[in-house]
Order: structure tokens, then C-alpha cells, then sequence
């Protein structure tokens, strides 16, 4: 396969669009996958996703701000993440609102109705706005086709969104003015998954039909020889192929885009459950705050052998954890009145009291502080932290984007910063990755500083030793290596499972001539 999809002299490599029948069908998961596959066939292979709404966010290096999941596919492709990669950010603040990030930097913050039009001169206003991100996004697009062979373009939600259509940029809109074939996928796990794809299917309209080349079924558990009359029908009602029928597999999820509701299911990941290399465990709460962003922060430490990672919403909760975690926000007076409406703040402060441990990142940080002046994100002006840090918060217009890197606890640690709000550091016991600890509190703003195995190591055994456990970090965890590990078996799903051959001719060739109309249409 070695040699296929190169684009010579300055050709325009391949495309593809990875669809869904909903939300969380699969799309981040199969993009990521495919584009592993294709990079250890020797295809250069950059992964794109047009406009993206999403609390989990990644600085690339140079300072632009995307969707986490982006950034991970660009692992997958073994490629350095681009603001390319992931033009429109949109990081919701509400129910109703969003701050808009292009091309990795805010632009301003814009309602749902504003930013897709709701009334006849929401919609004019709106025609202008598409026409440009629209231009924005397939520039974009057009320039990683010109520079690697294959790019794997990820939807969102739905391309049957009827009511959006008009305004999309992210699905077959993005297929019909980059001329992409596209694939569907099915999580079958959920029920009804033929009657998804043939009703997606059916109510797009001829244009955009005729670029639907086909389906993939994602998560499907016991004998595939059962689907394969089901298969069949699909074929004969639609005309279009199932690509490849993607068993379900426990932890291959990669990090997740929505971040306005998390599942309080107590675990971070579905992952083989490793003994303790000590005689103790160590139980992290997390603190699942309004608004949550970046809570992959604690990933790593759901790695660590021996360490359990729960979600929390109750202060009873926080009983017997070792380390209670408060992670990042898009809304820090919003989550710090949360904590105090449902007795968490006071458990929090009794703990430190206690002297017991408590990490606060970005959000969380800012939480821990004395007082926090905010006339940027919530424009409450000023309000009082928890006073658990020596740290005064003012939230500025511009945002800090930045992947700083220094020394802690006597180890090299890297992360990267996301936020409104300067931290101003009036004492403390010790720095701690720019911001500091003061007894058995420690915030910071920096995300992913957990990823650097010396560092998160040096830190557990801190915590351990703070809450009196007989814990013991294993010496081998290696986080990039598990995530490596967790890529290559997404490359495997892929390589075992789907119709390799098919997918290849998609990218390579196009969209197939002669796909039938499967009627109504759209309206």
C-alpha cells in the first residue's frame, strides 16, 4: 500500500468526511483511527474538523487554542496540531451562548440566534458570517490537502440537522464545496442504527446524497454474521455499502469534545483496572463543576496504578478521597457559587483545615483564591474566593494561551494555559508551576502538567504522604506511551474491521459515480 495517495508537486491530496448518525456515534474515535492506519501505510495524513463545540480545548505551539480532540487525532497522524486543523472553536458559556474562537483565538462571544441567525435579518446577518467562515474553513482545509495526502475530516452531530443545513460549515456543507466523499457511522450500542442510516440518508437533499458514500456500524458486540442480512437490506433500501462493522471495545475512547455534562459514572475511563504497586490505593474526587473544561487533566492519574478517579457533585462524597480535584471552568463565579449552593466549599475548607490535600487547576485555581475581580466572563465584579490560596484573580480581556514548561517538585513538567484570569501570588509555602501551595492546597493554571510522568509521580507520593496512605506510585507509568498504545488499537479497529480497500478509493478517487436518491429528500 506503500506509495498510494501521494500528491506530487503540489496536487491536492485526498479527502474524506467522517459523519454521524448523532452525537457521540463514534466520529472523533473513527477519525482518529483511520488516520493511525493510513500514517503506518507511510500516508502523510493530517486530521481537520471544521467547527467544533467543545469545553476541551489544547494550546498548539504556536498559541493557538483548538479542540482537544483535534490535537489527539494529530497524534493519531503523528503530526504536529495546527490552528488548521480545527478553524471554528466554539466553547459554550451557557446554555445559550458560546465564545467564539478562529482561527485559535477568541473573537468574541455570540448566542446560539446570533451566531445562526433566528430572525430574517439574523439570517442576512448570518449569510454574510457563513460565506466567510465558510471560506475560512475550506482554506484551511485546502491548504492541508496541499501539504500532506490524505486529510480525515470530522463532522458534528448530525448532517441531517434540517433546521442547520443552511448554515453548515461542518458536515455536508463542507463536503459539497470541497467536493468530499462521505462515510457515516452508526453506533449500533444505542439501538435503531439501520433506521439511522436510512433516515439520515434520506433527508439530505440529491446534491448532498450523492456525496454519502457509505456507512460504518461502530460498537458491535457478538456474531456479525446475525448483521449481515440487515446489511444486505441497508444496501438494497440506500445503495451505498457498509464499509466495516467496528466491534466495541472497552477504553478507546479519546478525549472528549462535550464538555457541558459529564457522567457522574465515577470512572474517567473504562480501563483495566491495575493492582496498587503499595499497600494502598488513592482515591481523586473530582469536583464536577458547572461548565467543566480540560477534566482529561486528570487522565494521568486515572493511569496510575492503584489510583481510583471518581466524579463528585456531593460533599458526603469528598468523605474518603484522598485528593479532591477542582478542575478548569468556562464559568469560575458560576462553578464557585455552585460549590457553595451545594456544600462542597465548606467540605473543601474543612479539609484544608484538616490538612488535607486539594489541587485546584485554571478554574479550580482561581476558585481556591482570595478574591477574583470578573468583569470579562461572568461580569459580576468582584467576588470572594474560598481563601485557601494567597492569590487575587482578575479576569482580562485578552486570554493567556501559552505551553509553558519549567521544573517542580524537583522534576521537568510541562502543560498548557487556557484562561481570562491573572493571578496575582501573595505568599504561599512554595511556587507551584507559576502559581503555589500553602499547606495542603496547591493550584495552578497550568493543564496537562499530570502528563509528565516524573512530575505527577513526585506529586502522588506528596499527596500520599499528606493523607496518611501507604501509596506508591509505580516507577514505569508512562503516559505517552499508553496513549500511543491506545492510538495504534483505534489503527487496529480500523485495519481488522473496515474495508481498507474501499476507504482508500474514497480518499484517493472521490466521490463514486452513479449513487441513487433515496427519497423524500430534504424539505
Amino acid at each position: 500500500m506503500n506509495g498510494r495517495l501521494k500528491a506530487a508537486g503540489g496536487a491536492v491530496g485526498g479527502g474524506l468526511l467522517v459523519a454521524g448518525t448523532t452525537s457521540d456515534a463514534g466520529k472523533s474515535v473513527v477519525t482518529a483511527g483511520i488516520c493511525r492506519w493510513l500514517v503506518r501505510q507511510g500516508v502523510r495524513v493530517a486530521p481537520f474538523k471544521a467547527q467544533n463545540m467543545s469545553l476541551n480545548s489544547f494550546v498548539t505551539r504556536e498559541g493557538a487554542e483548538i479542540g482537544r480532540a483535534q490535537a489527539m487525532q494529530a497524534a493519531a497522524a503523528r503530526v504536529e496540531p495546527t490552528a488548521l486543523m480545527n478553524p471554528v472553536l466554539l466553547k459554550p458559556g451557557s446554555d445559550r451562548s458560546s465564545q467564539v474562537v478562529l482561527l485559535g483565538k477568541p473573537v468574541g462571544e455570540l448566542s446560539a440566534r446570533g451566531y445562526f441567525g433566528g430572525t430574517s435579518q439574523g439570517k442576512a446577518q448570518y449569510a454574510g458570517r457563513r460565506e466567510q467562515l465558510l471560506g475560512t474553513v475550506t482554506d484551511c482545509l485546502q491548504e492541508l490537502r496541499r501539504t500532506h495526502d490524505a486529510v480525515i475530516c470530522e463532522g458534528a452531530g448530525s448532517p441531517a440537522e434540517i433546521n442547520l443545513r443552511r448554515t453548515d460549515i461542518v458536515n455536508m456543507g463542507l463536503a459539497r464545496a470541497a467536493r468530499i466523499p462521505a462515510v457515516v457511522v452508526g453506533d449500533i450500542d444505542r439501538g435503531g442504527v439501520f433506521a439511522s442510516f436510512f433516515g439520515t440518508t434520506a433527508l439530505l437533499s440529491k446534491e448532498d446524497q450523492a456525496l454519502v458514500a457509505g456507512y460504518l456500524v461502530n460498537k458491535f458486540r457478538g456474531d456479525v454474521t446475525l448483521l449481515e442480512p440487515g446489511l444486505e437490506m441497508l444496501r438494497g433500501l440506500t445503495g451505498r455499502q457498509t464499509l466495516g462493522v467496528l466491534p466495541f471495545a472497552h477504553g478507546l475512547g479519546i478525549d472528549e469534545e462535550d464538555g457541558l455534562r459529564v457522567s457522574l459514572r465515577g470512572a474517567v475511563r473504562e480501563s483495566v483496572v491495575a493492582p496498587p504497586h503499595g499497600a494502598d490505593v488513592l482515591r481523586v474526587a473530582v469536583c464536577a463543576v458547572p461548565l467543566m473544561s480540560n477534566f482529561t487533566d486528570v487522565d494521568a492519574l486515572a493511569a496510575e496504578p492503584g489510583v481510583v478517579v471518581r466524579f463528585v457533585d456531593r460533599p458526603e462524597e469528598l468523605a474518603d478521597a484522598d485528593l479532591v480535584v477542582l478542575p478548569g471552568t468556562r464559568g469560575t463565579v458560576r462553578a464557585l457559587a455552585w460549590l457553595r449552593e451545594r456544600g462542597l466549599a465548606d467540605a473543601i475548607a474543612r479539609r484544608a483545615a484538616e490538612g488535607r490535600p486539594v489541587l485546584g487547576i485554571c478554574g479550580g485555581f482561581q476558585m481556591l483564591g482570595e478574591r477574583i475581580e470578573d468583569e470579562v466572563e461572568s461580569k459580576a465584579g468582584v467576588v470572594d474566593g474560598l481563601g485557601l490560596l494567597p492569590v487575587r484573580v482578575r479576569f482580562a480581556a485578552e486570554k493567556t494561551l501559552a505551553r509553558p514548561a519549567g521544573e517542580a517538585l524537583g522534576e521537568p513538567v510541562e502543560g498548557y494555559e487556557i484562561h481570562h484570569g491573572v493571578a496575582e501570588v501573595s505568599g504561599g509555602d512554595e511556587e507551584f508551576l507559576d502559581g503555589c501551595r500553602a499547606g495542603s492546597v496547591w493550584g495552578t493554571h497550568w493543564h496537562g502538567s499530570l502528563e509528565s510522568d516524573g512530575f505527577r509521580r513526585a506529586f502522588l507520593r506528596r499527596v500520599a504522604a499528606d493523607a496518611g496512605r501507604a501509596f506508591v506510585p509505580a516507577p514505569d507509568t508512562r503516559f505517552g506511551v499508553l496513549r500511543e498504545e491506545q492510538l495504534d488499537r483505534l489503527g487496529d479497529l480500523i485495519e481488522e474491521h473496515a474495508d481498507t480497500g474501499a476507504l482508500l478509493r474514497l480518499i484517493e478517487e472521490g466521490v463514486p459515480e452513479g449513487l441513487p436518491f433515496v427519497p423524500p429528500g430534504a424539505p
